[in-house]
């Protein structure tokens, strides 16, 4: 397995997260997206995973103005958008390969043990 959780240090659901393969003694990487964020590839990987880029966006994202900017733009636009300011996409991102879940999972996340 081949963990990697994308989170902030604030984030309550991403040290649950983190707890539950720590927990599990399953090794995995962590990325604060405050300072790294995704790289593109890792984007679309998890946007394919997760069924689109609608079920990435956080909808009590701080940035309010951007969350609106989102609704008004093209597809190829609001992807863009998101990639450019991760800060909308709601955490933790779990990724295991090719599979993806975005949220505080661990039904799902058992069944990849």
């Amino acid at each position: 397995m081949n963990i990697q959780i994308f989170g902030t240090k604030k984030c309550q659901d991403s040290r649950k997260a983190e707890r539950f393969f720590k927990e599990r003694r399953i090794k995995y990487q962590f990325i604060d997206m405050k300072e790294k964020g995704m790289s593109k590839g890792e984007f679309n990987s998890i946007k394919q995973a997760v069924d689109g880029l609608d079920s990435m966006i956080d909808k009590n994202s701080k940035d309010k103005d951007l969350l609106v900017l989102l609704e008004y733009l093209s597809d190829g636009d609001r992807e863009e958008k998101v990639f450019e300011n991760q800060s909308v996409i709601k955490t933790p991102v779990v990724r295991n390969g090719k599979k993806a879940t975005i949220g505080y999972c661990p039904d799902i996340w058992k069944d990849w043990e």
